[in-house]
C-alpha cells in the first residue's frame, strides 16, 4: 500500500547540552530519504524545516528545564504546522533534531482524536520532570510532559494537559533510566519493554507484546530515538549508550510495525553527525524508514 508522507524537520538542539542534533534533518535527507520512500511508490510533501533559534541566541531560564520557553515555542510551531497532517490522510514524518520535538509532534498527532498509540523506541525513558530531572535536559521530560507531567509550558501545547494516557504508551528498547524516573514509570503504569525482554525473548515476540498493548488504538505513532540502537550501528547520537537494538533487530521491528498496518507517523530523533562516521547513522535511519513504509526483503 503507497501513502503520500509529509516531511517536517525540525533542526533543534535546544533540548541538550551536547550540540550537532540540529543537523540532523539535513543529513537524513541528504542520506536518501526521499529516493527510498519514492521508490517503494509513495508519494512526498516536504514542508522544509520549522524555524528553531540557536542556544546561544534564547535564555537559558532554568537549570531545572534548560531553554523551557524556547522549546515551548517551536513546539507550538510543530503543532500548528502538523495538527492536520494525518486528518488530510497522509503519513507524517518529522526529522529531528532532539527529542522534545515530540512533545509538538505526538500533540499534533493526536489533536484530531485521541485514538492513538505511542510506541516509543529509546535507549532512555524521557519521562523526567523539572522537579527530578539529574540533568535539567528537556529531552528527557517529553515523554512525561505529554502525559501532562511537568512544567506548564509543555504540557499546554496546542491544548492544555494531558495528550496521552499511560495506557496509549509502549517504552521499547530502555536500558538507561534514571532512579526517579523508573519510580514515576512505574506509578504511572507505563508498560516498559526493557532490553533484557528483548535478549531473553527476541525482538519478534517483544514487537508483538507492544502491539498487543496498543491493540486498542486505530493508529499508531512511532518515536524513534536513533539510540536505541547499538553504536556500534549507530554511533552518531548525541547519547549513545551500549547494549542496543542490533541491525537486523531494528529492522525486524519496522517490518513488524509496518505488517501491522496501524502506523501513520514517525518521528526519527538525535542524529548527531559530528559524532557519526560518514553519515552511517542517517544511512540506517533512512533504511529502517525504508523497512517501515514497505521495503522488504523478498
Amino acid at each position: 500500500m503507497t501513502h503520500h508522507i509529509h516531511i517536517i524537520g525540525v533542526p533543534m538542539d535546544l533540548g541538550q547540552r551536547r550540540r550537532g542534533v540540529d543537523m540532523g534533518p539535513s543529513v537524513i535527507r541528504y542520506a536518501g530519504l526521499h529516493q527510498q520512500l519514492r521508490a517503494l511508490g509513495h508519494t512526498i510533501t516536504d514542508s522544509g524545516n520549522i524555524p528553531v533559534p540557536l542556544p546561544e541566541t534564547v535564555p537559558l531560564d532554568s537549570e531545572k528545564a534548560r531553554h523551557l520557553h524556547s522549546i515551548a515555542d517551536v513546539c507550538r510551531d510543530i503543532y500548528n504546522a502538523a495538527r492536520d497532517i494525518n486528518a488530510r490522510g497522509e503519513i507524517a514524518l518529522f526529522l529531528g533534531g532532539d527529542h522534545s520535538l515530540s512533545i509538538g509532534t505526538v500533540s499534533a498527532i493526536t489533536a484530531q482524536e485521541d485514538n492513538v498509540g505511542v510506541l516509543w523506541v529509546d535507549a532512555h525513558g524521557d519521562f523526567n520532570t523539572p522537579e527530578i530531572t539529574p540533568s535539567g535536559n528537556v529531552h528527557g521530560m517529553s515523554l512525561a510532559a505529554l502525559m501532562g507531567l511537568g512544567a506548564p509550558e509543555l504540557t499546554n501545547i496546542g491544548r492544555p494537559g494531558a495528550k496521552i494516557k499511560p495506557a496509549q504508551v509502549v517504552i521499547l528498547g530502555a536500558r538507561d533510566l534514571d532512579p526517579l524516573e523508573k519510580v514515576a514509570l512505574r506509578e504511572h503504569g507505563v508498560r516498559v519493554l526493557t532490553m533484557r525482554d528483548v535478549d531473553e525473548r527476541g525482538i519478534a515476540a517483544v514487537t508483538h507484546t507492544a502491539l498487543a498493548h496498543l491493540q486498542a488504538y486505530r493508529r499508531i505513532h512511532v518515536s524513534l530515538d536513533m539510540d536505541a540502537l547499538d553504536p556500534a550501528e549507530a554511533p552518531g547520537v548525541g547519547t549513545p549508550v551500549t547494549g542496543g537494538l542490533s541491525y537486523r533487530e531494528a529492522h525486524l521491528l519496522m517490518e513488524i510495525l509496518h505488517d501491522s498496518g496501524k502506523v501513520t507517523s514517525l518521528d526519527i530523533v538525535e542524529i548527531n553527525p559530528i559524532l557519526d562516521e560518514r553519515n552511517r547513522t542517517a544511512k540506517l535511519a533512512v533504511e529502517l524508514t525504508a523497512s517501515l513504509f514497505g521495503k522488504t526483503i523478498f
